[in-house]
């Protein structure tokens, strides 16, 4: 069983801790200050260390920093007192998994020890996930020929089984609803409800109690009780897609189900107890909402325990002829004409228009094309003639007062840019910085936004 170091200077806790997890069939070191937590990792192996932040002698900050200096991959929980939520971020911002406030129960602990120990295994098996793209991923409805799709497909392999929150990022309409879905189907609440809400898609001041209900006369028109999505999800799975748009005050609650499990409905006092995984979603960079304040911090280290992004079709353009064919024979039987009229392929003119456009709209936009044009072709199979794509509306002056390649907006070509450099560059970093004209710390920000990391390649 693993081994979980406990540093905690107060010896009634500590003793407490040790007994809890003791009875769980963990193995227990524990001291009461950081600087015998440090001989410890250095002399025994430790699968997880529960620390405070509030220590004598070195801070539990201090410790955190020195333990990642010695394994970068080891969990390490901190305990803080409510009043310190900052200190907490900031030890998140320096490599702790998860923090828990003081006063805390032991079913907390225990279930916060567990989820972490699940995850450090799932970052273990990920390592070698590129090695694992030799095998081939699949899920009905999911297309993946591409690596990028197959590296999706992997992660979810993986992380289904678990409890973890995964966060899934990309584009409006490269199927994040889809892979949300792919992991409640895989994972051991498969048997219960999968319920979605999006958050754009309901008026903000119905937001919050259509999350967590409400109770009779708490509004005016709420003649009658009402159980929200969480209640509705317990024993499944919760997809809030667009969190990034969930406002301020609700946010707030949605931390507090995320660390307690538990709510209150709007205008009741009877705390609910729910056990419902959280997957959420967004197209937006939710980095730069913390940055403007308009996503709070704690919330975004809670959410983003499993991060899978999901490339747009522009950069797995392996994925169109097989999307394009599922697309074809679904909308084929739904066109109302007599089977033996049935739309039965794509020609390679259409398939080579296909794949040349740029898809801003991603699968969704792919699925739109293949829809009407199953609905308006002449002929067996659908030609480049019956293939209807939307391209930005040129100037009235004409073509030549356009600025970028045509249906490009400027972020999209920003991006092309950069890749451009790197690979003009050779993938070192430093010269595809001078290349654009920008500093490498510049370059380094919108590697990070375009989602290539900037460990590859080279200085």
């Amino acid at each position: 069983m693993p081994t979980i170091l406990i540093i905690e200077d107060e010896a009634k806790m500590r003793r407490l801790l040790e007994l809890n997890l003791g009875d769980d069939g963990f193995k227990t070191l524990s001291t009461g200050d950081a600087e015998a937590g440090l001989e410890l990792l250095a002399s025994e192996p430790v699968h997880l260390v529960l620390t405070d932040l509030k220590l004598p002698g070195m801070s539990g900050l201090e410790f955190l920093h020195k333990a990642k200096e010695q394994d970068a991959a080891l969990p390490v929980v901190v305990m803080t007192a409510f009043g310190s939520v900052e200190t907490a971020v900031e030890a998140m911002k320096a490599g702790a998994s998860d923090y828990v406030l003081k006063p805390f129960s032991l079913a907390e602990i225990r279930v916060v020890v567990h989820k972490e120990l699940d995850n450090s295994r799932l970052r273990e098996e990920n390592r070698s996930l590129r090695e694992a793209l030799g095998q081939k991923y699949s899920h009905p409805n999911i297309v993946a020929r591409s690596p990028k799709m197959q590296e999706v497909l992997a992660t979810v392999e993986r992380v289904a089984p678990t409890n973890s929150t995964v966060l899934l990022g990309g584009e409006s309409g490269v199927g994040k609803d889809l892979i949300a879905r792919a992991i409640h189907e895989k994972s051991r609440r498969a048997s219960g409800p999968f319920v979605k809400i999006n958050a754009t898609a309901i008026p903000e001041n119905l937001l919050e109690s259509e999350l967590f209900g409400f109770e009779r006369g708490a509004f005016t028109g709420a003649t009658t009780s009402k159980p929200g999505k969480f209640e509705l999800a317990d024993k499944g799975t919760l997809f809030l897609d667009e969190i990034g748009d969930v406002p301020p005050a609700t946010q707030v609650k949605l931390l507090r189900v995320l660390q307690e499990r538990e709510f209150e409905r709007l205008g009741g006092t009877r705390t609910i107890k729910v056990d419902v995984r959280l997957l959420a979603a967004t197209n937006r960079d939710l980095r730069e909402a913390l940055e403007q304040g308009t996503f709070r911090e704690d919330l975004y280290y809670r959410l983003n325990v499993v991060p899978i992004d999901i490339a747009p079709l522009r950069e797995r353009k392996e994925d169109i002829p097989d999307l394009a064919n599922l697309f074809l024979q679904r909308f084929a039987k739904e066109s109302g004409r007599d089977s033996a009229s049935h739309v039965r392929g794509i020609t390679l003119a259409a398939m080579q228009l296909l794949l040349a456009h740029y898809w801003p709209g991603n699968v969704r936009e792919l699925q739109n094309v293949i829809e009407r044009a199953c609905a308006l072709a002449a002929g067996p199979e659908l030609d480049a003639k019956d293939i209807q794509l939307d391209v930005p509306r040129r100037s009235q002056a004409g073509a030549n007062d356009r600025f970028l390649p045509e249906g490009l907006t400027l972020d999209q070509w920003e991006d092309e840019m950069i890749r451009e450099a790197l690979k003009r560059a050779n993938g070192n970093k430093s010269q595809a910085a001078r290349l654009l004209g920008l500093s490498r710390n510049a370059l380094r920000y919108r590697l990070s936004k375009i989602g290539i990391e900037d460990g590859e390649g080279t200085e």
